[in-house]
């Protein structure tokens, strides 16, 4: 346990030097900010909004809507990759793997980062909107908070959705960056596979393309073709599928440097 510790702390402070943090910062508050502006933009609808017993629900829809289809899939490809390719990038996988760490530690410790990374972009995410949702109420005297009691627990369940649709993005992601040794190969990959999910989306079998689900979720589909099974599941078994093999390519491979 102290090793792992230590290798997370280890992997912690690799963070400052990459991008990742700018991403989940700025990519948490871009849309949230984008819809405020709108909001004050047209502020005289803003009273009806707020006093709406939906408000909650309908802009976190929103919200949700421009944040799952495009911006939550591209930064989860590329915060994976920069976290994951850090040694890459700085030519230190030698003395990486040198330390008195055992493989499968640094393994997890890294995949530990990312997956902690996501979750406070979710946070981050969550928050500006419901300072999207509440700051102009500040404002503006007309504009009073929204009287409907906060849906915590669809939000949550919301949430934990997207989270889970991301995991097969982030875990084959995780595999292709710790594969191969140009920066830009995994991220390249990750964008073709998005991009072609995308395009087969309403195919038969679109519910099969790992990179799809948050998208999924706004299709009105919630079954795997004609069964009664909820298609949640399938994000779940691709990301215990892509870890697995991720694990023992990463164990099993002859050169680490």
């Amino acid at each position: 346990m102290q090793l792992f510790t230590a290798s997370l702390q280890a992997e912690w402070m690799k963070t400052r030097r990459s991008a990742a943090w700018w991403l989940i910062i700025s990519g948490g508050l871009l849309i949230p900010l984008i819809l405020l502006i709108g909001r004050f933009y047209n502020h005289e609808l803003i009273a009806a909004e707020n006093a709406a017993p939906v408000v909650w629900i309908k802009l976190y829809s929103r919200s949700w809507t421009y944040m799952g289809t495009l911006l939550l899939p591209m930064g989860v490809i590329l915060v994976t990759s920069l976290v994951a390719q850090v040694e890459v990038r700085n030519n230190t996988w030698k003395q990486l793997h040198s330390a008195p760490l055992p493989f499968r530690t640094i393994f997890l410790s890294k995949l530990t980062v990312i997956l902690t990374l996501l979750f406070m972009g979710f946070v981050l995410f969550n928050l500006a909107v419901f300072g999207m949702i509440t700051l102009p109420a500040i404002f503006y005297k007309d504009v009073s908070f929204p009287s409907a009691p906060f849906p915590f627990t669809e939000i949550l369940i919301g949430n934990a959705k997207f989270m889970l649709d991301m995991l097969p993005i982030a875990s084959l992601q995780f595999l292709l960056s710790l594969q191969f040794r140009n920066f830009l190969l995994p991220i390249g990959i990750g964008f073709g596979l998005y991009v072609a999910s995308m395009i087969g989306m309403n195919w038969k079998y679109g519910y099969m393309l790992p990179y799809i689900y948050s998208s999924y979720e706004f299709s009105g589909k919630t079954t795997i073709g004609d069964t009664l099974i909820n298609f949640h599941w399938l994000p779940l078994v691709y990301s215990l599928l892509f870890t697995g093999i991720s694990f023992i390519l990463y164990l099993t491979k002859k050169d680490k440097t």
